[in-house]
Parts: structure tokens; C-alpha cells; sequence
């Protein structure tokens, strides 16, 4: 009976979910049917893009406009040989860009296994379901909304590994000091505004799976006590807003990308998203875990912390092996390309990727082992996250012996940052997600402007950190990374305290004692073996069942 009277309130607040979705689509297609229609034409065959006179400006060899209008004049032969050659060029970067997109999508499984591993069996079963259902809500979101968001006016800017993506021609801006300071992109609504193209598709898939990973993060800082309703709006919040915003601002062509206009650097750069994706999952998990408070009996009332263990680290750490390998399409895809413009440094990304988190393990290792007397296995997990977190940002712009040092100092760091926040701050995070992503994405976004050698050429991108004598770039991380922090945390505290006084965030107390599992989805991870009825038991050929064994008669 106790069930029954929370039902019709949950049923209220299915309608206002379908009222919402309903009226989200419909601002998109108004959107989109506004959206200009100027400028280049989109390819959904995929038989324009890549005309070889595009391939001005690509190193190495620097082709320039005027030898493709010589060669018109006396070798049209090399003139079309040009066109196959950038097609081809092009499509090694396309397929590039793709599996590693798949690599990326292929992480949302290794986040499942984890949080779900963290979490107690009772509760199995709705953490697993968050970090399924938020792949669906967030693409969704970031269909409608949140990719234009982000990358309507990347074409501005350019992105020449992908054919240049002139389609999303459309960024809002404010003239400040003789600079258009981009906030936010208008093209690219359900990619229907003129972006129903090969190119755009390629962006769209790639950048999609990052956005996922970003709004996966707080399901585990807000696990085992999260109403899947609220769960189910705050998708599409950070979907459609909080991770698109930042990342227009970042990598959008936005306002961070250009402080290097004012002197500091190349501008916020963040090679694969220590920040734009990391970060801005953190700080969004600890709003969120913070405003839903922490599980029952996580504090006692003599200040005493109550550790509450996962029911499976066999499976969180198959869960980290899998987001370990799944880094390797994060990071070097993040070139989007292997051919052309300095991107067959994606060998050198893999290699600091992976030693980051050889190092992020062994310090998280010798530091809970001289702490506590043993290692910890959930720490060790924790610190190959926290060095791959941490190594995701400046990947692209250090050596591998700089990518092992970034990745030991994330170790130790999520270590003293786990302690701190449940310690002092009473912050309960069941999975460790907020000192993983938010204080070791911080910690990436920081090491760029300290570790970058500028060795790298991205097309004429060269990034100098403090060891490589440039200040300006340390300023504008650091910029980054607190603007990072007072964005997400702060318009998803807003969000979320909203959220919470309309329809509550947090499930009854009583639920939470249950496990979620059956009050909020009616069923459960782990239901016990059930064995049909003897009377349903077919007659097995040969010899009678021996006695006791035999079907009971109708």
C-alpha cells in the first residue's frame, strides 16, 4: 500500500517529463526553421566535399591558392588527381574520427560497470539503468539542442581535418575591445538548419559521446539515493545547457579559445577535455550531491564517517579496464584526423595517455598502502581514472615523461581529495566521481600551462607552457579551469535546488532503506533462482524420474 501512494504523484510528473520533451522539440524546430540559409550547401552525399583546392594550407608541404589556379591553367590532370587526393585525405580522417567515436561510446559500459560495482546490490540495478538511460536522454538533448549549442559557429574558425565544417557558420557574439567574443553557436538544430551534411554528421557523432561522458559522471556522485524522475530532467539539463555553453566557450570557437587575442597564450586550450568534459561532469556531481545531502548512515551524529562499500570490485575494476582502453579513442581521437595538419602525433597522445594512468595507479598504490598499511584496490581503480582524467587535456601537447609525472600527481591527488570532501566537506560521493573528474580535471586543465614543450604543430597551433617559458598560457588555464568551476557548479546548484523544491530530488527515506531498485523500476539486479512448477516439467525420453523427481499429474 505504501507503494501505491506515491504513485499517482510519480505519474503527475511523467506528464510533465512528455510536456517538456514535447516543448524542447518544438523551440528546436523552431529554431532551426529561423536558422540562415546563406553560405555553403550542405553534401548528405558525401560527392562534394573534398575539392583539391581545399587543400590549401594543409601541411606538411603548404599548398597555396595560387598553385591550384596555375594548375588549372596548364595541368588539369593534377588539378583533378588533387580532388581524389583530398577525398581520400579526408576520408582517412573521417574513419579515424568515427572509431574512435566508437571507442568513446564503448566507455559508457566501463562507467556502468564501475558505479554499479561502487554501489551496494540493492541498489544495482538503478545505477546501472542512470548510466544506460542517460546515453538516450543526453544524445537526445544534445540532438535537439545542445550540439548547435556548441559547434553553430565552429565553421567560423575552421576545422580543416574534417573538410573545414563552413556549414556551422553561426556563433552569437559580443564586441568588447575590438574582439567578437563568441558565447554560444545557432546552427546545427536537429541538423536540419542547412547542416544535413557528411562532415557535420562526423562532428556530431564524436563530440555526442563526449558530452555523454561529461553527463554520466554525476550519476555516481549522486548514486543510491537520486529520484529517477529528477534523474531523468537533469539529462536534458546538462545536455542542452551546462555542457554545451562551456563547451562552445572552449572549443566552439567562444570566448576562452580567443584570450590568446589578449595576450595569454594560444588561448584556453584543452586538447581532449580534462575541462570541457571532466570538469564540468565533476562540479556538476558535487552540486548534485551536495543539495540531495548524503545516504542514510553515511555520518553519525559523534562526527564519525561510516564507510558504506560496493557490493562488486571485481566489477569496477573490469569497469576501468574497459574506460582505459576506451581512452585511447578519447585522447588521440581528439587530433580528429590521423592525416595532414600535424595530427600523426596521435602516437605520441596514446603513449602519454596510457603512461598517465600507469603512474595515476602505482602513486594512488604506494600512497594508501604508507597511509592505511595496504593497498587499497578501490584506490588503485580510482587512480588509473584519476591519471587518464588528468593526462585528457594536455595529451596533445606534452611528452610521454611529462604525461607519467601529470599522471602520479592525479594519483595522490584523488586520494587526499576523496578524503577531504567526505572528511571535512561531508560530501558524500558513493563512487569518488567529483575527486576523479572534477579535482583531476582541474589538475589537467592547470598541467597544460605548465607541461606543454610546443613540439606540437596542429596547422599552425603551438602551445608553450610555464617549463616552455610562457606565462600568458598558465593564465589562461587557470582562467579556464575556474570558469569552469563557477559555471558548472554554480548554475547546476541553481538547477538542482529548483529542481528539488518543484518535485524533490530525493527518494523517501524509507525507499532508500529498501534499495531503489524496486520502488523506482520494480525490479531488481540480483532476483533469486525461481524453479518452475513440477506439474510444468516436460517428461524427459527415456527412463521414469526417479521417485520424488516426478511431475506431478494434472
Amino acid at each position: 500500500m505504501s507503494r501505491l501512494r506515491f504513485q499517482p504523484r510519480r505519474l503527475l510528473w511523467v506528464r510533465w517529463l512528455v510536456i517538456l520533451a514535447i516543448a524542447v522539440i518544438y523551440a528546436s524546430f523552431v529554431a532551426a526553421s529561423i536558422a540562415s540559409a546563406e553560405g555553403p550547401q550542405p553534401d548528405p552525399a558525401g560527392v562534394v566535399l573534398g575539392r583539391g583546392t581545399d587543400l590549401a594550407g594543409i601541411t606538411p608541404g603548404t599548398l597555396e591558392p595560387a598553385d591550384f589556379e596555375r594548375a588549372a591553367r596548364t595541368e588539369p590532370f593534377a588539378l583533378k588527381l588533387a580532388d581524389l587526393v583530398n577525398q581520400n585525405r579526408l576520408g582517412i580522417n573521417f574513419m579515424w574520427t568515427l572509431v574512435t567515436g566508437y571507442l568513446v561510446m564503448f566507455m559508457q559500459a566501463g562507467f556502468a560497470l564501475v558505479e554499479t560495482g561502487f554501489c551496494r546490490r540493492k541498489n544495482a540495478m538503478h545505477t546501472m539503468m542512470m548510466n544506460f538511460m542517460i546515453y538516450v536522454i543526453g544524445m537526445t538533448g544534445y540532438f535537439l539542442v545542445g550540439f548547435a549549442l556548441q559547434f553553430g559557429g565552429v565553421g567560423l574558425v575552421g576545422v580543416p581535418n574534417l573538410g573545414g565544417l563552413g556549414l556551422l557558420n553561426r556563433e552569437f557574439t559580443i564586441p568588447i575591445g575590438g574582439v567578437d567574443w563568441g558565447l554560444f553557436g545557432l546552427k546545427g538544430f536537429l541538423l536540419s538548419d542547412g547542416t544535413y551534411d557528411v562532415a557535420v554528421a562526423v562532428m556530431f557523432l564524436f563530440q555526442m559521446v563526449f558530452m555523454d561522458t561529461a553527463a554520466t559522471i554525476p550519476t555516481g556522485a549522486m548514486a543510491e539515493r537520486w529520484k529517477w524522475s529528477a534523474f531523468c530532467i537533469y539529462g536534458l539539463f546538462i545536455s542542452t545547457i551546462v555542457y554545451p555553453l562551456f563547451g562552445n566557450w572552449a572549443w566552439g570557437g567562444g570566448w576562452l579559445s580567443q584570450l590568446g587575442k589578449v595576450g595569454l597564450g594560444s588561448g584556453y586550450v584543452d586538447f581532449a577535455g580534462s575541462g570541457v568534459v571532466h570538469a564540468i561532469g565533476g562540479w556538476t556531481g558535487l552540486a548534485g550531491a551536495i543539495v540531495l545531502g548524503p545516504r542514510l548512515g553515511k555520518y553519525s551524529r559523534d562526527g564519525r564517517v561510516n564507510p558504506i562499500p560496493g557490493h562488486n570490485l571485481i566489477m569496477a575494476a573490469l569497469g576501468c579496464f574497459i574506460l582505459a582502453f576506451g581512452w585511447f579513442g578519447f585522447n588521440p581521437g581528439s587530433t580528429l584526423g590521423i592525416s595532414g595538419n600535424g595530427t600523426l602525433r596521435a602516437g605520441i597522445v596514446a603513449v602519454a595517455t596510457m603512461l598517465a594512468s600507469a603512474s595515476g595507479a602505482i602513486a594512488a598504490m604506494l600512497y594508501t598502502w604508507l597511509v592505511n598499511k595496504k593497498p587499497d584496490p578501490s584506490m588503485m581503480m580510482n587512480g588509473l581514472l584519476a591519471g587518464l582524467v588528468a593526462i585528457t587535456a594536455p595529451s596533445g601537447f606534452v611528452s610521454p615523461l611529462s604525461g607519467f609525472i601529470i599522471g602520479a600527481v592525479a594519483g595522490v591527488l584523488v586520494c587526499v581529495s576523496i578524503a577531504v570532501l567526505d572528511r571535512v566537506f561531508r560530501v558524500d560521493d558513493p563512487v569518488g566521481a567529483i575527486s576523479v573528474h572534477g579535482t583531476c580535471g582541474f589538475w589537467g586543465q592547470i598541467a597544460v600551462g605548465i607541461f606543454a614543450d610546443g613540439t606540437m604543430n596542429y596547422g599552425g597551433t603551438v602551445v608553450k607552457g610555464l617549463i616552455a617559458g610562457d606565462v600568458g598560457q598558465f593564465v589562461a588555464q587557470l582562467i579556464g579551469g575556474v570558469v569552469a568551476f563557477a559555471w558548472a557548479f554554480g548554475a547546476s546548484w541553481v538547477f538542482f535546488k529548483a529542481l528539488d523544491a518543484v518535485m524533490g530530488m530525493r527518494v523517501s527515506p524509507e525507499e532508500e532503506l529498501q534499495g531503489l531498485d524496486i520502488p523506482e523500476l520494480g525490479q531488481i539486479a540480483y532476483p533469486p533462482d525461481v524453479e518452475p512448477a513440477r506439474d510444468a516439467w516436460p517428461l524427459p525420453p527415456g527412463p521414469a524420474p526417479a521417485a520424488g523427481l516426478a511431475p506431478t499429474a494434472p
